[in-house]
Order: structure tokens, then C-alpha cells, then sequence
């Protein structure tokens, strides 16, 4: 038997940005997913269904449990048992948030013998969901008692705002060294015909402890990205401002996705800004490397659309991006009969400019070169519900809080015409766009510190 959500709606007048941590602090949900979509912002809390994905297999689990539910072994593509259990999700106009790891593209046809312990996919039906604008909120929750609990939260003051305490420069630094000699071997890997492209990525850790809250409001306030996130889901905590979505599909079928690639900083000089913007739209290796990814994002959503429904909807326009601005194009199809939105995403994930071209060449020059496995990085943060849409943003211009870690991670793509040190310096273009905006939490805030004029409130 289905459940139902009670439901109400409230009207709202203060700055979504600020429902969101003062929903993220409420403490409502022991795990949530904030979610900035283009029109509304969303906020899944709790689990009513669970459902997961590792090298053994999907699970879906019901009101939070771990041994009940359904499972499936690992047999063939595990996106079709991703799509099996939603199927089987028992939530009326259900909506699923959560997140996918980038080594969940090492399983490409089933495959399993690049996957370790780690989780590969983590998605929830929340017990309470909030999508809301400026002016006015939706709340669904599995109960009265829940839906009351949930007006009151997002009703509760935001946190007070704190001053950032930013990375030094000389932080971003670190590990040159190794990331340089990475990109000339694969330079050399590229002149051998192995591979046309590939992004190699580097972490930096984050000392002390790190408020993700805060650090999230101010970040996404200096950033403009085309979806932001918070969330403490699945083990892992993460606030990013994702500059593309992997791939963006309506309930009726209409699939976009939206390759960046090809870098410049952006800085606080307007002059300086549009020499940079000159030089990124003429330079060959720039321009280069943004072809070669749009086409072959073309032939992925060739795959799974109607023939003749693919196209370059816009080619090479300029996008600001907290820290830098990129090469951005849209390509956009339809799918055709026998496919859906799973189908869409498993096609072009993970998206082409954080990994490479050919895409299992590309994996191999990243399982070689960086040490360590990416995890959510470059992976996607997810929101799908039964009408059969999907959102998914890739998760770059991010932190993340992990088993008492907290880093930064940032790539840059490598292609025959690169320059190592240039790519360096592109990484710490890109970690910029976070490592600004990091507030310590409240028992590391320095009170000689200066605050911040105001407060999340207001």
C-alpha cells in the first residue's frame, strides 16, 4: 500500500539562501539535502525509502532500516536496479534526493573490477520535503506531527553569520610538484594516442574545523553556479556551487546537458576580466578542449534520444563562475521510446569535462595519476521523482567533511597542446571559488577575529 504525504503550504518573504541554513540548523533531520535548482530551491530530510548502491549490489530499504526491504545482487548495468526499486518505492509522487560517487562510472556495463568497499550511489525518499522561493514554500510530510515540525523549522532563524577565515595562498600550493609530472605524463600519454583528454585532480586538506553551514551561505553569495548543494547524507557531508549540470531531464522527455571546459580566472579587476574572456574564447588549446567535449557529449545523448533530436543549442558562450570563467555550451535531444531518465543520465555520466575522452582510456590515466579514490567529487548530486525528471548537478566547487577530513578538491583538463604549470594555476583558479569562504565553526572562531557586519537573518 502507498503512503501519502500531508501537505501544506506557507507563505515566505526573506531570501531562499537563508531558509536554506536555517532549515540545514534546524537539526530537523539527522541527514538532509539542500538543493538549488533554476526555479525553486528544495530541501529533503529523514528517509522514508533508502536505496543504495555498492559492488555487491542496490538495496532498498523502507522508514530507515537497514535489513529490510529489497535486494538486488549486481547483475548487468546497475542503473536498471537503480530503476527496478524506485519502481518499487511505496510514496505517492515520490521525489528522490541524494548523490552518485564518480566511481560508479567504473561499473559501466556491470563491470566491478575497479570498485572497492565504497559506496557508489545514495539516494532517499525524505519523510519531510520542503521546495520553496522567496515568497512561498511547499512542505510534505510523512505525518501531521512532521509536517508541524517542518513549519516550525522553516520558520526558525537563521544562524548568526561568522567571518571566513580563508586557506593561505601558499596552501593552494601544495602538491605540485606531483600534479605537474601527472599532466606531462599524460601529455605524453595523449601524443601516443591513448587517450585526446583527460581531467586530473588534486586535493588539498582543510585544517580545523569548518562550519558548512556558514561557509555554504557566504560561498554561494560570491558564487554563481548553475546549482548549489548542502547536504549530510550517506557519510558525507559536502556545500558546493556546481557550474554544469551532468544532465537536466523534463517528465516529458526533453534532455539537456551542459559541457564547461576551457578556463580563465575571473578577477576583481573588469579590465583585466575581459582581456582574460578574449583570451579564452581565441585560445587554440582552450578552444580545443571545449569542442572535442561538446562532441562528445553530442554522441552520448545520441544514444538514448529520437535520431535527429540532438543539437548544439548554444555553442561556446562565456560563464562566470565564483573564481573564474569557462567555455559553456548546451546540447539538448529527446528521449526516444524505450528509454528514460536513467537512461539519460547513465549515457553522459560521468560528464565528459571531468573525466575525459575516450572515457575508459580517461579512467585509466586517473586511477594511475591520482591517489586515492574521488568519491563524490565529480560525481553528481541527484534529484528525481516518479514523473520520471531528473536533476543532476556535477559536484565540483566544493568541501567536503568525511571521517574527521575536511578538504578541497579541483581538476583541470589535459589535452596535447596543455602546459603543466598552466593547469596548476587553473586548479588554484578553481579552488578559489571555495577556499575564500571557509567559517570556522563556532568553537574554532578566533573571538578577536573580525565579524562579519550583519547576520544570516536578516
Amino acid at each position: 500500500m502507498s503512503r501519502c504525504y500531508a501537505e501544506t503550504r506557507v507563505e515566505l518573504r526573506r531570501d531562499p539562501l537563508l531558509t536554506a541554513a536555517a532549515l540545514a540548523a534546524s537539526g530537523l533531520h539527522g541527514e538532509y539535502l539542500v538543493h538549488e535548482g533554476p526555479s525553486e530551491w528544495s530541501y529533503g530530510g529523514g528517509a522514508l525509502a533508502t536505496l543504495t548502491l555498492d559492488r555487491e549490489g542496490a538495496r532498498l530499504s523502507h522508514d530507515g532500516g537497514d535489513g529490510d526491504g529489497t535486494f538486488l545482487p549486481w547483475d548487468g548495468p546497475p542503473l536498471d536496479s537503480v530503476r527496478a526499486l524506485l519502481a518499487r518505492v511505496p510514496v505517492e509522487g515520490w521525489r528522490a534526493y541524494g548523490w552518485a560517487a564518480f566511481e560508479l562510472s567504473y561499473a559501466t556495463g556491470g563491470a566491478r573490477e575497479h570498485l572497492g568497499a565504497e559506496r557508489l550511489l545514495h539516494l532517499v525518499v525524505p519523510r519531510t520535503e520542503i521546495r520553496f522561493t522567496a515568497t512561498a514554500a511547499t512542505v510534505r510530510a510523512a505525518d501531521e506531527a512532521g509536517l508541524a515540525a517542518a513549519v516550525e523549522a522553516l520558520n526558525s532563524p537563521a544562524p548568526p553569520l561568522r567571518s571566513a577565515r580563508p586557506l593561505p595562498p601558499g596552501a593552494l600550493g601544495a602538491g605540485r610538484a606531483e600534479y605537474t609530472a601527472a599532466v606531462e605524463a599524460t601529455v605524453r600519454d595523449i601524443a601516443d594516442g591513448q587517450l585526446q583528454k583527460s581531467i586530473l585532480s588534486r586535493a588539498v586538506d582543510v585544517p580545523g574545523d569548518i562550519d558548512l553551514i556558514g561557509t555554504y551561505v557566504l560561498g554561494r553569495r560570491a558564487n554563481t553556479p548553475a546549482r548549489s548543494f548542502l547536504l549530510d547524507l550517506g557519510g558525507i557531508e559536502a556545500a558546493g556551487f556546481s557550474p554544469e549540470t551532468v544532465v537536466e531531464v523534463t517528465g516529458d522527455g526533453l534532455v539537456t546537458s551542459q559541457p564547461l571546459a576551457g578556463t580563465r580566472a575571473l578577477t576583481d579587476d573588469p579590465g583585466r576580466n575581459g582581456a582574460l574572456r578574449e583570451e579564452l574564447l581565441t585560445c587554440p588549446k582552450e578552444v580545443h578542449e571545449h569542442a572535442v567535449s561538446v562532441k562528445a557529449g553530442v554522441d552520448e545523448l545520441a544514444d538514448v534520444c529520437e535520431p535527429g533530436s540532438v543539437a548544439v543549442s548554444e555553442f561556446m558562450a562565456v560563464r562566470e563562475r565564483g573564481s573564474v570563467q569557462h567555455l559553456a555550451s548546451r546540447v539538448t535531444g529527446r528521449l526516444s521510446g524505450p528509454y528514460g531518465p536513467w537512461d539519460a543520465f547513465g549515457a553522459v555520466f560521468p560528464a565528459v569535462t571531468a573525466s575525459g575522452i575516450p572515457k575508459s582510456a580517461a579512467y585509466e590515466a586517473i586511477r594511475r595519476h591520482e591517489p586515492g579514490r574521488r568519491g563524490l567529487y565529480s560525481g553528481a548530486v541527484l534529484v528525481a521523482d516518479h514523473s520520471g525528471a531528473l536533476d543532476a548537478a556535477l559536484v565540483l566547487r566544493s568541501v567536503f567533511r568525511a571521517a574527521g577530513r575536511t578538504w578541497l578538491r579541483a581538476g583541470a583538463g589535459v589535452v596535447s597542446q596543455s602546459s603543466a604549470d598552466r593547469e596548476f594555476e587553473e586548479t588554484a583558479e578553481k579552488l578559489r571559488s571555495v577556499s575564500g569562504f571557509l567559517v570556522p565553526s563556532a568553537a574554532a572562531q578566533d573571538p578577536a577575529g573580525p565579524p562579519l557586519a550583519g547576520s544570516l537573518a536578516r
